[in-house]
């Protein structure tokens, strides 16, 4: 047995209290996400797994090697796809696309010729996003209408946008895809994997974007928002604050679809609850 494998059996040391505390701020601090204390064992095995990668001893050595400088911040890009990444699967929470197909037609009335603009965020590996890309694709289809509509895909994670931009699966992750759609928008791989095709990727645009930086995103008159199993992961007013943000950037009669039970009692003057017990959406006035 190689030497590296005995090291990489070996349980990694508990995080002391002043140890999880740094960690904690850290990711707050810079990405705005919550790690409470019943996902301690979470971040301690992440942290762990990339520590004996680089032959870092202990949790303080690896904060501050995290913290220093330029060469920090690359390690930091590294650590976060580990922290922050979650697995998800196309069409994932059916009822959000079924309200989506719903209001489709009559949004594409509207239009007045200009592309339909949709909008995935924190994407992940991109299964919401292609998943979005799909509905408008079928919705221009079924109103014969050319395939004037793109969709962006954000995410901070720089390896998550790499696997969206990839957009290659695996079965698993399809499971909950119609066979009909899936053959239409997949093509199948030797190693038992799906890609997209080219012709639906090329209407996904994948970019970096930090949830705490929305101000500045370039991005509005977006037609539909959808901003699933997100939130949970911040305090209550950073939450409130994220959907101020994504609430601007939605076009008049434009849709924002959140996960259900995320936020409770949230308002905003422009928006418009959609009645429908199994989801929790918005329209734009206008």
């Amino acid at each position: 047995m190689q030497p590296g494998v005995v090291w990489a059996l070996k349980p990694s040391a508990d995080m002391s209290e002043a140890e999880f505390h740094d960690w904690r701020v850290l990711l707050e601090e810079r990405t705005g996400v919550v790690i409470s204390e019943q996902r301690r064992a979470f971040m301690q095995t992440n942290l762990s797994a990339r520590m004996r990668e680089l032959g870092v001893a202990d949790y303080a050595s690896y904060y501050r090697q995290v913290i220093d400088g330029p060469r920090g911040a690359v390690e930091w890009s590294n650590l976060l796809d580990r922290l922050t990444v979650q697995e998800t699967c196309f069409f994932r929470h059916r009822a959000s696309f079924d309200l989506l197909e719903r209001y489709l037609p009559g949004r594409l009335a509207h239009l007045d010729g200009r592309p339909l603009a949709l909008w995935s965020v924190g994407c992940s590996s991109g299964e919401e996003a292609y998943s979005l890309a799909i509905s408008a694709a079928e919705a221009l289809r079924a109103a014969e209408r050319e395939a004037h509509f793109g969709v962006t895909a954000t995410d901070i994670s720089l390896n998550a946008l790499n696997k969206a931009r990839s957009g290659t699966y695996t079965a698993r992750r399809l499971e909950l895809l119609d066979g009909e759609l899936q053959q239409r928008y997949f093509e199948p791989m030797a190693d038992d994997r799906f890609k997209v095709v080219p012709s639906l990727a090329a209407h996904l645009c994948c970019a970096r974007i930090n949830v705490l930086d929305l101000a500045k995103a370039p991005l509005s008159g977006m037609d539909v928002i959808f901003c699933q199993n997100l939130l949970i992961y911040f305090r209550r007013w950073r939450r409130r604050e994220i959907l101020n943000r994504l609430a601007e950037r939605l076009a008049p009669g434009g849709l924002l679809v959140i996960g259900v039970g995320e936020v409770v009692g949230w308002q905003h003057p422009e928006l418009v609850p959609v009645a429908d017990e199994r989801v929790l959406a918005f329209t734009r006035k206008g």
